[in-house]
């Protein structure tokens, strides 16, 4: 090859390069398909920068301590007499601006306390208050708003009023300021509180309407805050909050608890920081709301780079033509020194010029495709079409199977194989009942809300497979696809998990799970046809977890697993032992066992779970007399124990019908 060839195959190669790398890099910075990089070239800037001290700023939490301290109920307002007697003192304490990221768009209980709330406002005369946002689809993909303003005697007041609305983006982390048409009837109310305040950028015409992101200081509960009771019972506290701590700060109000509450709404959020912290990962919406007002009171938000296409568009054409002059090993190293150089440059102009380039982009899509055609451009179209079928897998599939059916495309072919799982099956009890006429919405809303907890926080957690929903039941394995030692044990987990985590609530019942499961061999994997095909397992051991499940109704119990489940978790767990059961459709007998908890609760259960096997051992030898009695005596010591409520019932039923005269204990059921 002579040295013009040498030279012309050195310029298409960067032509080529170059192309692609302004190509990919125009594609993910303009359109929805970068979105996930450019929030995270925030998200890491924010995460690297050191902690910014504040000190305009005040908040006073309605959390778990000022809940119990004040007795306030739960689930249910509180007495605005509170309120009343919070802003007297903030007004005393002369506060700047005082700030309730609460709905008060009911009246309270008490007529009297709403209006010394009321006159408390008038009196005070820097008072924002909140109003709820409501967001309607209107079509495909626009939606509309609109506000449920405050109850009627705090509207009229000289209060001003703002959106309590938060926009969240779609992975639920709050990056952006919201962004308000100054022609709708309502802005938030960080936009009014620093109005108040005094900010200059509230003063310019339309200046609500554009793009800012949030400039957090750090991590949630960096702005200075106390507890709502310390402020109203400052001379009887250790730790009181002294005078002039609120002087000339703006105050925001707002709810912080750690345990949600029937009927309450979630406000809460994840931040740039929930990624990198294991506790305190989310942030109060009060918090948000307080931060972007500090924001526009200093001035000090992020915006991007004006022209910021053009920068990826001369970068890439630099990147992409001048990495492939270099053989592979230099190029890998031009580009990590270009690397950190952009990542450099974009972090000074972050942290001194609040400026944020979209430095993933560059880095984490222009420069990797400007190496890889330096070094195998001839098969860039090969690469992206595979990235592409991995992409498109991920869009349906989870990720253990996507990483199988990546690398194994036969699995996607209708087959199943024999396996050793361990199968859970839950259902709320008395569903249809209690959901009965609920509003089809509200009730798909709140079905949504509790299988994402149980997958999220419960199954997901332990490496579980979800199979299916049936209603609202929901059918889950372990060990497949990937195998797992100890699959009983995970599967226990999660169904502790399920039981123990924060209870739902219809119209004032709560959601109580019942949940099955049993260890055995079964055929699992895909049924179907060649056009479709549902990743599942079948067979007699998955219909037995699927009967223990329906056992819990007979029982009284939540969790019941099977004497397979309970050998494979080895006494790690507490369990108790209620008895050999023959269930509706099985010839053998099925040892149950109701799973407690940890084995750290085995001594608080000692006295119970010691009555109650002395119960069983008289019932098994039938001598139902002392047994009635035995059981009569596990009930005194917990008088809701469904079990001994369960064998009373059965000894009493069989008085009249003899047993058999080889019956050795077991319990025979007739139904599911």
């Amino acid at each position: 090859m002579n040295l013009f060839d040498k030279l012309r195959q050195l310029r298409l190669g960067g032509v080529v390069g170059a192309v692609l790398a302004v190509l990919f890099g125009l594609l993910f910075e303009h359109f929805q398909i970068g979105q996930g990089l450019k929030n995270r070239s925030y998200d890491f800037l924010i995460a690297l920068r050191p902690y910014i001290a504040t000190d305009e700023m005040r908040m006073i939490y309605m959390d778990d301590e000022s809940y119990a301290n004040l007795k306030q109920p739960e689930n249910a307002p509180w007495n605005r007499a509170l309120h009343a007697k919070l802003l007297d003192y903030l007004k005393a304490d002369h506060a700047k601006a005082v700030t309730f990221d609460i709905v008060f768009s009911d009246p309270g209980r008490d007529p009297a306390a709403d209006q010394s709330f009321a006159d408390a406002i008038e009196s005070n005369g820097k008072v924002v208050l909140a109003a709820d946002c409501v967001i309607t689809a209107v079509g495909r993909s626009v939606y509309g708003r609109s506000y449920v303003p405050p109850y009627d005697m705090f509207s009229k007041t000289n209060s001003a009023i703002g959106s309590a609305e938060i926009p969240a983006d779609d992975d639920l982390v709050v990056r952006k300021h919201l962004r308000v048409d100054p022609d709708e009837q309502i802005l938030g109310i960080s936009w009014v509180t620093a109005n108040m305040a005094g900010a200059a950028v509230t003063k310019k015409e339309k200046a609500s309407d554009r793009d800012r992101w949030i400039n957090y200081y750090g991590p949630p509960l960096t702005i200075p805050s106390v507890s709502y009771f310390r402020v109203l019972d400052p001379q009887t506290l250790d730790d009181a909050v002294p005078r002039g701590y609120f002087s000339n700060k703006v105050v925001f109000v707002g709810s912080r608890v750690s345990t949600k509450f029937g009927g309450d709404r979630k406000d809460e959020y994840s931040t740039p920081y929930s990624f990198w912290l294991a506790n305190n990962r989310f942030i109060p919406g009060v918090e948000i709301q307080a931060t972007a007002c500090l924001n526009l009171i200093r001035g000090d938000w992020i915006s991007t780079v004006p022209y910021q296409e053009w920068l990826v568009i001369i970068l890439g054409l630099i990147i992409g033509f001048g990495l492939a002059q270099y053989r592979p090993l230099p190029a890998v190293g031009m580009a990590a020194v270009i690397s950190v150089i952009v990542l450099a440059i974009s972090y000074f102009l972050f942290s001194r010029q609040h400026l944020l380039v979209f430095w993933l982009v560059i880095v984490g899509v222009q420069i990797p495709i400007a190496l890889l055609s330096s070094v195998v451009y001839n098969s860039v179209q090969l690469y992206v079409q595979n990235r592409l079928f991995e992409e498109s897998l991920r869009m349906y599939l989870s990720p253990k199977l996507v990483k199988k059916f990546s690398s194994e495309k036969d699995i996607l072919k209708p087959g199943a194989k024999k396996q050793l799982l361990t199968a859970l099956f839950s259902d709320i009890a008395g569903f249809t009942s209690i959901s009965e006429g609920m509003d089809s919405d509200d009730l798909a809303a709140l079905m949504n809300r509790y299988f994402e907890s149980a997958v999220s926080d419960c199954i997901h957690k332990t490496d579980g497979t979800i199979v299916k929903y049936i209603g609202d039941a929901i059918f889950a394995f372990w060990n497949a696809p990937d195998s797992q030692v100890d699959h009983a044990m995970r599967a226990c987990e999660a169904a502790l998990r399920f039981r123990d985590q924060p209870k739902q609530y219809i119209k004032e019942h709560p959601l109580i799970t019942r949940i099955g499961l049993h260890t055995g061999v079964s055929n699992v994997g895909n049924f179907g046809s060649t056009a479709r095909v549902d990743y599942t397992a079948i067979g007699e051991n998955i219909n037995l977890a699927a009967r223990m499940e329906g056992l819990n109704k007979y029982l009284g119990t939540e969790v019941l697993i099977t004497a397979d489940t309970q050998s494979g978790i080895s006494g790690r767990l507490h369990t108790r032992f209620l008895g050999d059961f023959q269930l509706k459709g099985f010839e053998k007998t099925v040892a149950v066992y109701e799973l407690v908890g940890q084995v750290s609760v085995a001594e608080a259960h000692k006295t119970l779970d010691d009555a109650f096997a002395k119960a069983l051992e008289l019932f098994v030898k039938k001598d139902f007399v002392a047994a009635e009695m035995a059981f009569h005596r596990v009930l005194e010591i917990n008088p809701k124990d469904g079990p001994s409520k369960f064998y009373l019932k059965f000894i009493a039923e069989i008085r009249d019908h003899p047993l058999p005269d080889d019956w050795k204990g077991e319990i025979e059921l007739k139904e599911k």
